[in-house]
């Protein structure tokens, strides 16, 4: 059992602080991880993590990056899970890479994730001009990238289907689209036990989103995740409506989570601005001390 040091909780979102929620070429961004880390010296924030999908390739990047910088650096990764019927996002931070059990779970997800973007690809090709090689020539870094969904709509973006990422979203590479395959992702059981094992902490990204699930995390399943060892709920999130971000804060307050916020921020592929969402300076030094890497 890890040793918990309560943060007071705030009911409004922090004006400065960490974006602790960023993506960068090494998943669906497109920027690289230097990038990122000079963007976020230049707006003034305290610290910056990185947390690709399903993988630790842009670590070393990052760290370089932020040292050169003087710029604190929370390394993270983003996992895709299910609970239930529900699609479940969450953030790992600082556990140890080394971890042959999270590496191994990460692979297979990556490897899971591959397979159904190419057979998404394969059913759009039937109507649309996009082939395989069409998606990989939106892929920035070779093998060390997570290919998914936003490498599909940059191929529709680049054949003159659609003019952003965003409106093919919104279109054929949408959840309710014919053309939509599920990704085999692991249990949130299943992620909690590997990065707690990894020695990581775990924060589930924007679980108020109902743009994004038809059906969210209900307090049962949360509590369920909690009593597994839960970290934190990233409530500061601009997909989490008001009432559900009161929600979240009620449950944050009741078990002493961690509460924290984040741009989900992809460079040019998503709206979201660097820095728009923030976690407070006490959030993540408790982040770092319960972790098993220093800040980078």
């Amino acid at each position: 059992m890890v040793c918990m040091t309560r943060i007071d909780i705030v009911n409004v979102p922090p004006q400065e602080g960490w974006d602790i929620h960023c993506h960068t070429v090494f998943s669906d961004g497109t920027k690289t991880p230097e990038e990122l880390v000079e963007l976020s010296h230049d707006i003034g924030l305290h610290g910056v993590s990185i947390s690709d999908h399903d993988t630790t390739s842009g670590w070393p990047d990052a760290q370089r990056a932020a040292q050169a910088a003087g710029m604190p650096l929370l390394r993270g990764t983003e996992i895709t899970a299910c609970d239930g019927d529900v699609s479940v996002h969450m953030l790992a931070f600082q556990y140890d890479p080394r971890d042959r059990h999270t590496s191994d779970l990460f692979a297979h997800t990556r490897e899971a994730r591959l397979k159904r973007t190419k057979a998404m690809v394969a059913r759009l090709s039937e109507d649309y001009p996009i082939s395989w090689q069409s998606v990989l020539d939106q892929v920035k870094e070779g093998g060390r990238t997570t290919v998914g969904r936003p490498h599909i709509a940059d191929a529709l973006v680049a054949a003159g289907v659609y003019t952003n990422r965003s409106e093919a979203f919104a279109g054929v590479v949408s959840a309710s689209s014919k053309y939509y395959i599920p990704t085999p992702s692991p249990t949130t059981h299943e992620v909690l036990a590997a990065v707690a094992a990894a020695g990581g902490v775990v924060i589930i990204a924007h679980p108020g989103a109902l743009n994004r699930n038809r059906v969210l995390l209900s307090d049962a399943q949360l509590e369920c995740l909690i009593n597994e060892g839960l970290d934190g709920l990233e409530v500061w999130h601009r997909d989490n409506p008001p009432e559900q971000r009161e929600r979240l804060l009620a449950i944050a307050q009741r078990h002493h989570l961690l509460v924290t916020g984040g741009s989900d921020w992809h460079g040019a592929g998503k709206p979201n601005v660097l820095g728009e969402n923030l976690t407070d300076d006490a959030t993540v030094a408790e982040i770092v001390r319960r972790g098993a890497i220093p800040l980078a």
